[in-house]
C-alpha cells in the first residue's frame, strides 16, 4: 500500500512537472484576423483588405504575411476596428426613469443581488463591442464596481477592462433618494460630503478604496430662465469643488463632473475638472473655457432623449437643449468622447452603440463618432498608450462590424465579432 502511494505520489508530481515545463515553453498563441476593411481609430483611409496579427495579447502588426501555424479567422466582408469604449455608465444601475425606479433599487435589492445583475449589464456591453467602460459611480452600491473590476482583471467574470469612480459626491440635500420624513434612514445615491474638510478627506476615502476617478454633481434643480436658457442650482460651492479636484490632481487621479448648465459647469471648470458629463446646455463662451484648457465633454446624448417623456416636467425641453450644445461644441472644436449613461436606461433596452447614430444626426461625420469611442475615449481615460486604436504592441482588444459603417453608421449596433486582451468572446 505504502509503496503504491509512492509511486502515484511520483507519477503525480511528474505529471505537474511536465504540465509545467509545457506551459513554460509553449509559445503564446498567434491569431490573424481577416476582413474586407480595417478602420484603426486614427482618422486616416480605410484600409482595404483589413489584417491583423496577434501574438498573446498584443497587435504584433497589421498586414504583411501570415505567420507558420497562425490560426485564421477569415470575417469576410467586415469592418475591423479597436475594441470600443463607453466612457460614462454606470454597470449598478438598471433604468432610473423615475424615481421610484431608482429608489426600488437602493431600498429592495441587496447589495449582493445589484452585484449579480452588474455581472449581466457588463456581459451586454462586451457583447455589444465595448472592451473598455468607466464607470462613473455605482449608486448606492459603495464600492462594488471595484470588485466587479477585480472579477473580471481576475477571470471570475467576462467583462469590459472597467475604470471606476466608486461612490461619487453631492452635498447634503444635493441627490436622491429624497422627499421622506426626516426621522426616516435610508441609503444614499453618493457620498454625502459638506464642507472642505469633508471634501478632501472623501476623495482620499475613495482613491484608498480603489477609484480610479473621482466623479462629482456639479448641479441640480434645472430650470428655464425668462431668457429661454437653461439654468440650474450648483451643488458644491467654489471652495469645495476646488477642494476635490486639487486633493484628487494631488493624488495623481481625474475629476469628472455631471454639469448641465452654467452654474454647474462654471464652477467646475473653474475648479480644473478634467471632462463634463451630459454638458446640456454649456454658452458658448464656456465651450471656449473648455477647448483651451483641453477638457473633454462625455455628451450621453441617447440617454436624454430616452428618459425625457416618462420623467416629464423640465425634462421634455431638455433633449432640445442637449442637441443644440452638443452640435456648438462639436463645431468649437471641444474635444469629445463617447459616453451613454447605460444604467440610466435599462442595458437590455437599448443598445448603447445607439449613441453613434444620434451623434452622427447631430453633427458628426461617422468617421468622427467612431473616433470618440476609439482614439477620443483611450486619451480621456489616459490609456491611449494601450487602446483606443489598432497599432503595434496595442492590447488585443479589437472588433468587427457588418458592412461599413462609414457608408451606414448603424453598423456599430451589429457587432458580430469581439475580442478584448487577444480573447475572442463573440464571433459570426
Amino acid at each position: 500500500m505504502k509503496e503504491t502511494l509512492t509511486k502515484l505520489i511520483t507519477a503525480l508530481a511528474f505529471s505537474l512537472f511536465a504540465f509545467a515545463a509545457f506551459a513554460a515553453d509553449a509559445p503564446p498563441k498567434v491569431v490573424v484576423l481577416r476582413a474586407a476593411r480595417l478602420i484603426d481609430g486614427r482618422g486616416g483611409n480605410v484600409v482595404s483588405p483589413g489584417v491583423i496579427v496577434v501574438r498573446g495579447n498584443r497587435i504584433e502588426s497589421i498586414g504583411g504575411a501570415v505567420p507558420a501555424g497562425a490560426q485564421v479567422i477569415d470575417l469576410g466582408d467586415m469592418t475591423l476596428l479597436p475594441g470600443l469604449i463607453d466612457a460614462h455608465v454606470h454597470t449598478l444601475l438598471q433604468g432610473d426613469i423615475t424615481s421610484e425606479d431608482y429608489d426600488v433599487q437602493l431600498f429592495k435589492e441587496s447589495l449582493p443581488y445589484r452585484a449579480l445583475r452588474a455581472t449581466k449589464a457588463l456581459k451586454i456591453a462586451l457583447g455589444n463591442g465595448f472592451t473598455t467602460v468607466r464607470d462613473v459611480e455605482t449608486e448606492g452600491a459603495m464600492y462594488t464596481d471595484v470588485d466587479l473590476k477585480h472579477a473580471i482583471n481576475n477571470g471570475i467574470i467576462d467583462g469590459p477592462r472597467m475604470v471606476v469612480s466608486t461612490r461619487a459626491m453631492s452635498v447634503t440635500g444635493g441627490y436622491g433618494p429624497s422627499g421622506y420624513a426626516p426621522d426616516v434612514t435610508y441609503p444614499m445615491g453618493v457620498q454625502i460630503v459638506d464642507g472642505v474638510e469633508q471634501a478632501r478627506k472623501a476623495v482620499r476615502e475613495q482613491i484608498a478604496h480603489g477609484a480610479d476617478w473621482i466623479k462629482v454633481y456639479a448641479d441640480r434643480s434645472y430650470f428655464v430662465t425668462k431668457d429661454g436658457t437653461l439654468s440650474s442650482t450648483p451643488t458644491f460651492n467654489a471652495e469645495e469643488m476646488k477642494a476635490i479636484v486639487e486633493e484628487a490632481h494631488r493624488l495623481r487621479h481625474k475629476v469628472a463632473a455631471h454639469a448641465m448648465a452654467r452654474p454647474g459647469i462654471e464652477n467646475a471648470l473653474n475648479a480644473g475638472v478634467d471632462s463634463i458629463e451630459h454638458g446640456i446646455a454649456i454658452p458658448d463662451d464656456l465651450l471656449d473655457v473648455m477647448v483651451a484648457k483641453g477638457t473633454y465633454l462625455c455628451p450621453t446624448l441617447i440617454v436624454t432623449e430616452y428618459v425625457a417623456p416618462g420623467r416629464g416636467g423640465i425634462w421634455t425641453k431638455i433633449p432640445a437643449f442637449h442637441r443644440d450644445s452638443f452640435s456648438r461644441a462639436l463645431k468649437r472644436g471641444v474635444k469629445i468622447a463617447f459616453g451613454t449613461d447605460a444604467g440610466g436606461f435599462a442595458w437590455d433596452a437599448i443598445n448603447e452603440a445607439k449613441e453613434f447614430e444620434y451623434e452622427t444626426r447631430y453633427g458628426m461625420t461617422p468617421m468622427q463618432a467612431i473616433q470618440t469611442a476609439t482614439r477620443n475615449a483611450a486619451d480621456l481615460l489616459d490609456m491611449s498608450d494601450r487602446i483606443g486604436t489598432i497599432e503595434a504592441g496595442k492590447f488585443a482588444d479589437i472588433v468587427a462590424v457588418p458592412g461599413n459603417p462609414l457608408s451606414d453608421i448603424t453598423a456599430m449596433e451589429r457587432v458580430a465579432f469581439v475580442m478584448k486582451d487577444g480573447n475572442v468572446y463573440k464571433r459570426p
